[in-house]
């Protein structure tokens, strides 16, 4: 029989050409190309007086020059908003090349296309711009304050203020035995993926057709963008995603300046044309994410459940807006989690900054809503008295009571808020034993009895992942036997060839080596929507399981034809469909494949089989009128609705008393992405995001001046974990709350390490210090100020005293 490869832990079968250095990557493409340099801005805040390019003109080995004043048409327009919104009032987006005013250091002023990257650099050093500075808007405060503003004709820096609620929480805060209020703050992040961006085009002009390869999350939007900005057709555009060192949510926008200015220019030349972007770039044009400024208020009753919660937040979103609201909704959103809450009001501003764009970042405002939430219940928990667990559990969602709608609000798709499954009271039963969190007592005591400060934090989430409009999946079995699947979606590292493989091989019976899976290649799918908010697994894996269902039913009904057996006595096992009890009447599916396909000429043996004078009823048409050619299945997933997978992490760390240094003595995660694909690679995603938790707790941040300039634009200086600082094992337990929402009963998990790691780690290094953490991330530095600021406290109290 054909094993079973669903729940499996199969290795990644990608893994052997990225690993062994025979990826194929952007810059890896057309070495023949040109290549493109662009002029960036230094001023945060400027208008652009003049641009002199003339010094450029006669340099050798330089093909072209551009500014704004060289774009035409829908080029020389403002980039696409791409999701827009009804309270994003004051929605703007900047043009490929700035025109009149940069509103951040790193907007792109104008490009060089030259023979090699080296001249085109050297080129761009002898464009000459006159500014006029204008004062920069730096950091919420300062947007906050609005004394000047990032576009003049946006009030007060705002974009958007948006409020959703239900129930009464003035009422019900006002009312509550117990009421508590607080500020809390998340600091400016980057994702920061190996593989900066990258763009290659090229134009055929015999065919009218244009070629782009881009390193993008996005393969279809890219698509759409060049035939809107460069005046062709839909079907006149093939974007293919190569291999992709990495996305992390900075390759979702679409597109990127130089995504339209590398096709124009190889449509212009007649060349094709490269651009990669180099990590100094990347620090200061890719966006960013994560800062926002919050206000808690909170009512609640003598065993911590909360009767009221309201909520206020400032969004930092950089000069532009191409995403939209995205981030700041899912914050107001998924910033309940799985707790229960009788009422609830959120209202924020989405607010402009001289600064790069702010668009999602793995995550993509859950941890900033995590951290607001779980900062919450533990400061329940102090203020009563209670064990941490113990107020998170009085809270919970109980399994019986999903489907589970939160009042009105409406989720970043625009559906309704609306849980499909979990079983939270069992995920922290889980959690508990993993760190034996009863006992952790006596571990701090110990530890403080021999000076040492030893803490454990703990987080609760949920995650909306699966999110509309749709995927699709093809399935095609070649007369070989071996089956093609692709799907329109991109991969960056997600483990997609592997998982997608084991649905195929499963839902149609056939070997997992014999399933080839290709993704974002606009040539084979040329409708789909992107790689993002852990939507693959949910998206693509139950479009391609419908597909190999389609493509299993008709090869079913061909066997039933050949064989003269009833459809329901079949079954197919490693690629072989045979009657059930009696395996010596069989057909290949392979053999199924060339029989589909009525041919008039015959290429070699086996198409001889399908030839007019062999098969087929000479009183029926070839082909019947509700049937195709082709062995294969083809079909799309859209769901009503996200899928909301659900998490605990528990984290127990170590402070350093002379140097306030933090390091992590363990870390366990529980997870529940309903139906498991693939364990192994669930556990990889789960890993990574918990690195990324590391580093967005304790060392990642964008450090802005009050000039709009970034002071540590440079692996130098911006500190990410290595692997000394990343827990040395991780404790991995699963939960599996299939979601009815979807066939396989699948929830997303790409995001599921990163969510809760702020505040899980605020949490422990609270716990270990003994006084409130409401800033994140923190430093050795940070937190050794904290010791200084609260010993000094401490000492006037008994002054006072």
């Amino acid at each position: 029989m054909t094993t079973k490869m669903m729940g499996e832990p199969v290795a990644r079968v990608e893994d052997d050409r990225l690993v062994t250095g025979r990826g194929r990557y952007a810059d890896d493409l057309a070495p023949e190309a040109l290549e493109m340099a662009v002029l960036r801005s230094p001023h945060a805040h400027a208008r652009i007086v003049s641009i002199d390019v003339d010094a450029v003109l006669d340099v050798a080995g330089v093909h072209a020059v551009y500014t704004y004043e060289d774009l035409e048409g829908a080029l020389a327009e403002p980039l696409p908003l791409l999701i827009p919104h009804p309270n994003l009032t004051h929605g703007r987006t900047q043009y490929a090349l700035a025109k009149d005013e940069v509103n951040y250091v790193g907007e792109a002023i104008a490009i060089v296309i030259a023979d090699n990257r080296y001249l085109a650099e050297d080129a761009v050093g002898l464009i000459e711009v006159q500014y006029e500075f204008l004062p920069p808007v730096v950091g919420i405060d300062a947007a906050r304050a609005a004394e000047n503003l990032v576009h003049d004709d946006v009030p007060g820096n705002v974009a958007a203020t948006m409020e959703q609620s239900f129930g009464d929480p003035e009422a019900d805060i006002g009312g509550a035995p117990h009421r508590l209020t607080f500020d809390l703050e998340i600091e400016r992040s980057a994702c920061m993926p190996m593989e900066g961006r990258g763009t290659v085009a090229r134009w055929d002009p015999d065919l009218k057709r244009m070629s782009v390869w881009s390193s993008t999350q996005t393969s279809t939007g890219v698509r759409a963008a060049v035939a809107t900005k460069l005046g062709l057709d839909l079907s006149q555009v093939d974007v293919i995603t190569p291999d992709v060192g990495g996305g992390f949510g900075v390759k979702i926008v679409h597109p990127w300046p130089e995504e339209v200015l590398v096709p124009m220019a190889a449509k212009v030349l007649g060349r094709p044309v490269k651009f990669t972007e180099d990590r100094r770039e990347h620090f200061i044009s890719s966006a960013h994410e994560r800062g926002q400024q919050q206000h808690i208020d909170v009512g609640f009753d003598d065993d911590g459940r909360i009767l009221g919660l309201s909520v206020q937040f400032w969004h930092d979103n950089g000069a532009y807006t191409p995403y939209g609201l995205i981030v700041p909704i899912i914050t107001s959103t998924q910033l309940i989690g799985p707790y229960k809450l009788p009422s609830y009001r959120v209202v924020f501003q989405s607010l402009y900054t001289n600064t790069v764009i702010v668009t999602p970042y793995r995550g993509a405002g859950r941890p900033q809503g995590v951290f607001a939430m779980e900062r919450t219940m533990d400061a329940i928990a102090a203020y009563l008295g209670k064990d941490r667990t113990e107020v998170r559990e009085v809270n919970f969602i109980q399994p019986d009571e999903f489907p589970y709608a939160h009042g009105e609000l409406s989720f970043q798709d625009g559906r309704p808020l609306i849980y499909d499954s979990g079983n939270y009271p069992e995920m922290m039963r889980k959690a508990k034993a993993l760190v034996d969190w009863d006992e952790f007592e006596k571990v701090r005591d110990e530890a403080r009895a021999e000076g040492r400060k030893v803490g454990i934090g703990i987080a609760c989430y949920v995650e909306g992942t699966g999110v509309g409009p749709y995927e699709g999946g093809h399935v095609q079995i070649e007369t070989s036997g071996k089956v093609k699947v692709s799907t329109g979606l991109t991969t960056q590292g997600q483990g997609h060839e592997t998982a997608f493989a084991q649905i195929v091989a499963d839902e149609l019976g056939v070997r997992f080596e014999d399933i080839q899976v290709v993704t974002g290649d606009t040539r084979r799918s040329p409708y789909s929507v992107g790689t993002f908010a852990s939507r693959a697994a949910v998206m693509s894996g139950s479009a391609v399981a419908l597909a190999a269902r389609a493509a299993k039913a008709k090869a079913l009904r061909l066997a039933a034809d050949a064989l003269e057996v009833d459809v329901d006595d079949l079954e197919i096992v490693d690629g072989i469909v045979r009657v059930k009890g009696a395996p010596a009447s069989q057909i290949a599916l392979g053999t199924l494949a060339v029989l589909s396909n009525p041919l008039r000429y015959a290429f070699d043996e086996a198409s001889r089989a399908a030839t007019q004078f062999a098969v087929g009823d000479p009183t029926k048409p070839p082909v019947a009128e509700d049937d195709e050619p082709g062995l294969e299945g083809k079909d799309y997933y859209s769901p009503m609705r996200s899928t909301f997978a659900s998490g605990i992490h528990i984290v127990i760390v170590e402070t350093d008393p002379e140097t306030a240094e933090v390091s992590i003595l363990k870390y366990a995660v529980v997870h529940d992405c309903g139906t498991l694909i693939n364990p192994r690679i669930v556990e990889g995603q789960v890993h990574g995001g918990v690195a990324q938790g590391v580093g967005g707790a304790l060392y990642e941040r964008m450090a802005y001046d009050e000039t709009g300039q970034l002071q540590n634009a440079s692996f130098m200086d911006f500190l990410m974990p290595y692997v000394t600082e990343v827990p040395e094992s991780i404790e991995i337990d699963h939960l599996e709350t299939p979601s009815p929402l979807n066939p396989l009963g699948l929830k997303g998990a790409g995001e599921a390490g990163v969510i809760p790691g702020a505040a899980a780690f605020a949490s422990a290094i609270e716990d270990a210090e003994n006084f409130t953490i409401t800033s994140m991330p923190i430093s050795p530095s940070e937190l050794y100020a904290l010791r200084l600021s609260k010993a000094t406290d401490t000492a006037t109290e008994r002054t006072n005293t």
